[in-house]
């Protein structure tokens, strides 16, 4: 396609060190800003897809694929006829009953707000992001016994084998009138979520004794229903609407968290426009660069023409100079973004040892590590785009060097 005369001319003129280097450090800036606008948008690109899929993994560990609650807003009657017929629909890995109150935690003159979840032990053991701590046992997991976040236990200054006392608004009647109830209860167990809005604010305990301890015998809030796959939550919705009838709601985990879905969505699209005008900005410098090239180059490419080189011979060379600046900034940018990307928390360790500050706080990010997860579809479509940005570059001032008279440009 292109001849060895042509490459050979290019890449001279590219590479010049005489009077004309100062348009060499110009292309040298152009091929940076490719490069660097490449990785940047393909580290963001990976470290927004990572959030977004460790975000909504966490939030469906959580709260199931489908939950099954009530369509009047009022709490579910324990059906284990209803539990059994859910648990036989195809595709269904895991469900089961779950109470949702809230109370006020407090040991060691510390006290938080807490949401408590009564569940069976099942519940606890079935969820693969839920990590326990090497001391905790799930067979303590019973009577009064509870399970209790991670950040939970560090704000309470709480261990395995402690006691906390739990306060609900449920009333007590005594001779002074109506009391907070309260209980205490022993720490059996820590786990790990890794997103701070459920570390730091949830509780485990047996669906038995939540039921005595918040006046609700025989009453559920949910059925949390777990798909095998997760691209097949809004059709298990449907199916198990249709099998339990009108009486319950079955909705998927997108519809529950469906101004998270769009917000994440949004801020994603945002920032791939934003850091595509880098490469956009980096692509103006190639223009810039070139025409400064052509007008620098008018006696060569006079002279070139004078010794029989054609238009089109001219239009190649330069657009193999601006092409190169732009498909090897482009390549090299992918390198760096992906060696970035693929290794983005041990950086991040790395820095925040090296500073000594809190780069990525779990309570403002709600995740306990930076995440990123690079989609290759993605990365193939960034490369298109700088290649293709790049070579659109270099078409109009190609298309001036090659429409240059050679007796006006030996005249100057």
């Amino acid at each position: 396609m292109f001849s060895s005369f042509e490459r050979f001319v290019a890449f001279r003129y590219l590479f010049s060190a005489r009077r004309e280097g100062f348009v060499s450090v110009i292309a040298w800036f152009s091929f940076l800003g490719i490069a660097l606008g490449v990785a940047t948008l393909i580290v963001v690109m990976a470290v927004m897809n990572g959030f977004r899929q460790e975000l909504f993994g966490k939030l469906v560990a959580m709260r199931g694929h489908v939950t099954v609650q009530s369509s009047t807003a009022t709490a579910l009657p324990e059906n284990k006829e209803q539990l059994a017929l859910i648990k036989s629909v195809p595709g269904v890995r895991l469900a089961y009953p779950m109470l949702e109150r809230q109370a006020i935690a407090m040991a060691k003159n510390n006290a938080s707000g807490v949401m408590v979840q009564g569940l069976p032990a099942n519940a606890i053991t079935g969820r693969n992001r839920i990590k326990l701590t090497p001391e905790t046992a799930i067979e303590q997991f019973n009577g009064d016994h509870v399970f209790i976040g991670r950040l939970v236990a560090k704000s309470l200054n709480l261990g395995v084998g402690d006691k906390i006392t739990l306060l609900t608004h449920q009333g007590v009647a005594t001779a002074f009138g109506t009391m907070p109830k309260n209980k205490t209860f022993i720490v059996a167990g820590i786990f790990d979520v890794g997103m701070a809005q459920f570390d730091k604010n949830f509780i485990f305990m047996p669906l038995t004794t939540a039921q005595s301890f918040f006046k609700a015998p025989g009453q559920i809030s949910q059925i949390d229903v777990f798909s095998e796959h997760d691209n097949l939550a809004s059709n298990l919705a449907y199916v198990l609407q249709q099998a339990l009838g009108k009486t319950v709601q079955a909705l998927d985990w997108r519809h529950a968290d469906l101004s998270i879905m769009h917000a994440v969505k949004m801020e994603r699209n945002v920032m791939f426009l934003i850091l595509t005008l880098i490469i956009l900005i980096a692509s103006f410098n190639i223009i810039s660069g070139l025409i400064m090239m052509v007008k620098d180059k008018t006696r060569d490419i006079a002279i070139l023409r004078t010794m029989g080189a054609t238009k089109n011979t001219i239009l190649r060379i330069f657009f193999i100079t601006g092409a190169s600046i732009g498909g090897v900034g482009t390549l090299l940018g992918v390198a760096l973004g992906l060696s970035f990307a693929l290794n983005i928390e041990g950086i991040r360790q790395f820095l925040q040892s090296l500073t000594g500050a809190e780069l990525f706080s779990e309570e403002i990010y709600f995740l306990s590590t930076l995440p990123a997860k690079v989609e290759f579809d993605e990365v193939l479509r960034i490369v298109a785009m700088g290649i293709g940005l790049s070579f659109l570059a270099t078409l109009y001032p190609s298309w001036r060097a090659s429409s240059l008279d050679p007796v006006e440009g030996l005249r100057g």
